[in-house]
């Protein structure tokens, strides 16, 4: 009954955001406010110079792993005595950003 479309060997599979990040059932895709998404692993071990997100007096931020103390986005120390009131969520794996901000309303 006639010969198999050749358009079918271009056919692929829908973009899937778990296959491109590499989800694992221990990871969490956050959104944030500023940048877009984020996806933090609560099982991947830090290492110097890793982000992480971390709860701090009351306050979830993102901080950087230098020696043994955290470095906040704005540039404040947690250290010493200070690193007992903060708590590490997960790592930083991967960043989705935000490159449209629409203010308009849809009319």
């Amino acid at each position: 009954m006639g010969f198999p479309s050749p358009a079918a060997d271009y056919v692929s599979k829908p973009l899937d955001l778990n296959d491109i990040l590499g989800v694992t059932p221990g990871d969490t895709v956050l959104v944030t406010n500023d940048e877009g998404y984020v996806l933090l692993s609560k099982s991947a071990r830090l290492k110097q110079g890793d982000t992480m997100l971390i709860q701090f007096c009351g306050s979830t931020q993102f901080a950087k792993l230098q020696g043994s103390s955290f470095i906040t986005a704005d540039g404040e120390a947690i250290e010493g005595e200070a690193l007992d009131d903060a708590v590490v969520i997960g790592k930083v794996v991967n960043i989705i950003l935000a490159t449209r901000q629409d203010d308009l309303p849809v009319m």
